[in-house]
């Protein structure tokens, strides 16, 4: 573009040089605020983080910045008020407006305890919270951070625009030349001099350089706002592509708050000792069984070497007994063998305890299906998506819970090798995705084409993994997801199709002089616009999600998220 305009001016045609100087400058400025648009949801984001924050000192309430905020921090949050980073509630009982975040309309209630999220609306009464991070370095700027380098990792069709544009810049200039010296050669280089200028705007890349970036961004940037963090340009792009759903049972399918609706004691044992036992060894896990365990037991005393085999269970010594806790499969129910086929037709997992290698009993822990999961494989299916349940859960107990969300692809008693293998086997037929919350699952997360980690309840180990992280536990962000990157793919082919013709046909009108610099400018920078605009409407909010107007129920929120009062004010 500057050699056109300098050349224009060189031969004489200064008006033309100063359109196609306003002309790219316009578009410039434009494709600018396209990004900016593109990136206000980022913005919006952080802007949920407060200025300044209440913190609990000794000698009374102190008013801070929010950066200044550090970890365990007691911060005072009035009604009304935005929690300035993550933390707990150690004082107080409220709700909490997450809708910003998480994009579930449903208040949460709160007390002591439970975990609080940056960025989130307190309800009608005082709380003090305790800070576990920082104030500028909380899970709200961190998914910010991830989506600002999103589209740093490009994806297939980013690549393909990168390896068209990259050999055409030089190509056209070799063209250009070519055509000027042709123009000496046969000796009329004035006109074939200014065709070559307006060969070089006709053939200017700037369109398809653009296709791309605007839509990743934009679509990247509004997933955010409902609760979808997806962390690469890449990802976005597979999750386009995805023809199978692959998905976890305890904590995605199910609600993740199992409990302990039975104990059956082998001979000479107390029910007592067989929860106390159980609930020593499993104070230091992570599963979702052990947080059902310790409930029923929560004076037992902590186990001591206690070490935890994934996807079996987990080993410790109680008051000088080396007691075992694990699945059937580890662990064999022995006497208590009909018991366990019993708890297991009735949908409960069975969980063995040994004491000193003998069988001391059997806990059955029930987690029920989400009310929401039923309605998310029927959203999956109608798109055409198959699911697959992958779950380290025994059969009977897997094939209950399917039956009543409607999946028939039944994979169970799955180690975390086991549903890597599984994925493997998917991927290599079709575009797999996997769903998944612990860290049981992050083996398959890393094989599927596209890991998405439930956020809110998963593991560090599971989100590390995971291409896409929901901040909400919606199940129906899945199927919106989906549709959201299907159309984003369908926008950027349409974007880079559009810049490889107006090249195509805007290059044979100049070289032949049907078109001169202005107008070739005119049509080139309008095609660009277009292709702007296109690439902004990636960030509309997908139909599958605008259609979720309603709560299934209290428990399962919505994903009409309202828009915050200062934002709308902004």
């Amino acid at each position: 573009m500057t050699i056109a305009a300098v050349g224009a001016v060189a031969l004489g045609h200064v008006g033309e040089a100063a359109t196609l100087a306003f002309l790219f400058s316009l578009a410039e400025a434009l494709e600018d605020r396209a990004m900016d648009r593109a990136k206000e949801g980022l913005r919006a984001l952080l802007s949920l983080i407060p200025e300044t924050v209440r913190v609990s000192r000794l000698s009374g309430d102190e008013t801070i910045p929010a950066s200044e905020v550090r970890e365990l921090d007691v911060l005072v949050v009035g009604a009304g008020e935005r929690v300035a980073t993550d933390g707990i509630v150690v004082e107080g009982h409220s709700s909490l407006d997450t809708s910003a975040i998480t994009g579930e309309s449903i208040p949460v209630e709160v007390g002591p305890g439970t975990a609080v999220a940056a960025g989130s609306v307190n309800g009608s009464a005082t709380l003090r919270i305790e800070a576990t991070a920082d104030g500028r370095d909380n899970s709200l700027t961190q998914i910010v951070a991830l989506v600002e380098q999103a589209h740093a990792r490009k994806g297939e069709r980013a690549r393909l625009a990168d390896r068209i544009a990259r050999p055409l810049v030089p190509t056209v200039l070799i063209a250009a030349a070519l055509v000027a010296l042709f123009g000496v050669v046969i000796g009329d280089p004035g006109t074939w001099i200014e065709r070559a200028l307006v060969v070089l705007v006709a053939a200017s890349p700037c369109a398809l350089a653009i296709a791309v970036p605007v839509t990743v961004i934009s679509a990247i940037g509004s997933a955010s706002k409902f609760g979808v963090v997806i962390k690469s340009g890449e990802a976005f792009e597979q999750l386009g592509t995805i023809r199978t759903v692959a998905m976890d049972k305890t904590g995605t399918l199910t609600r993740n708050e199992p409990a302990v609706v039975d104990v059956r004691p082998a001979s000479g044992v107390t029910r007592e000792d067989v929860l106390a036992w159980a609930a020593s060894v499993e104070a230091s896990s992570t599963h979702p069984l052990a947080a059902a365990i310790t409930a029923a037991a929560p004076t037992a005393p902590r186990a001591v070497d206690v070490v935890e085999d994934a996807g079996h269970g987990i080993t410790g010594h109680v008051d000088g007994r080396r007691v075992r806790v694990g699945n059937v499969r580890w662990l064999t129910p022995g006497n208590l063998s009909h018991a366990a086929d019993d708890m297991a037709a009735q949908g409960m997992t069975v969980v063995v305890v040994e004491a000193d290698g003998t069988t001391a009993g059997l806990i059955g822990v029930r987690d029920e299906l989400r009310p929401e999961s039923a309605e998310t494989i029927r959203l999956l299916n109608a798109q055409g998506i198959s699911t697959v349940m992958l779950t380290g859960d025994n059969a009977r107990t897997a094939h209950a819970i399917a039956h009543d969300a409607g999946i028939t692809d039944i994979r169970a008693e799955q180690l975390p090798a086991d549903k890597a293998a599984a994925i493997t086997e998917l991927v290599g037929s079709r575009p797999t995705a996997m769903v998944g919350d612990g860290i049981n699952d992050a083996p398959a997360l890393a094989t599927a084409t596209v890991g998405i980690a439930m956020g809110v309840k998963g593991s560090a180990a599971a989100i590390e993994s995971a291409d896409v992280a929901f901040t909400g536990h919606d199940l129906r962000l899945i199927p919106g997801a989906l549709a959201h990157a299907r159309r984003g793919r369908r926008i950027m082919t349409t974007n880079i199709g559009l810049a490889l013709a107006i090249i195509v046909v805007l290059f044979p009108l100049a070289l032949f002089g049907v078109l001169g610099l202005a107008g070739v400018v005119l049509v080139h920078e309008i095609a660009e616009l277009v292709v702007i605009v296109n690439g902004i409407r990636a960030a509309r909010r997908p139909v599958a999600l605008r259609g979720l107007s309603a709560p299934i129920s209290s428990r399962t929120p919505t994903l009409s998220a309202p828009t915050p009062p200062e934002l709308v004010a902004k």
